[in-house]
């Protein structure tokens, strides 16, 4: 396979990623300050969500220009990348949702850890 279509897949499942985060965020009812701060948990957890992924996709970026050619052991860790990253957006939801409570923040930690280990993984590969 070549270099460019493993990028450009990539960048099409990140570019999905990023607007599922974004459309989670409901336009708040009323016009005051109170009906926006209201919203801060689920936006504040779409940014730091957003930053994440987009410091993924630069990462990725610049790792596939060392690419010269994509091998099975490459194009799988890719994948795997892809997978835990695609799961971001349901545990920013979550969170958001849920106030920064215990559970949720965890398993949104969780799904920030498994994207680097499989970075890891894409490194070596």
């Amino acid at each position: 396979m070549r270099r460019d279509r493993l990028t450009a897949f990539s960048d099409g499942v990140i570019a999905i990623i990023i607007t599922i985060m974004v459309l989670d965020l409901k336009v708040p009812q009323g016009t005051d300050l109170k009906a926006l701060t209201g919203q801060a948990p689920v936006f504040l957890s779409y940014v730091l969500s957003f930053i994440y992924i987009a410091i993924y996709w630069n990462n990725h970026h610049h790792l596939m220009h060392t690419v010269a050619r994509v091998s099975g052991s490459i194009l799988w860790a890719n994948n795997n990348l892809l997978f835990w990253l695609s799961l971001v957006p349901f545990t920013t939801g979550w969170m958001g949702e849920n106030h920064f409570a215990p559970l949720p923040t965890a398993i949104y930690g969780l799904s920030l850890l498994m994207p680097g280990i499989a970075w890891v993984l894409l490194q070596r590969a």
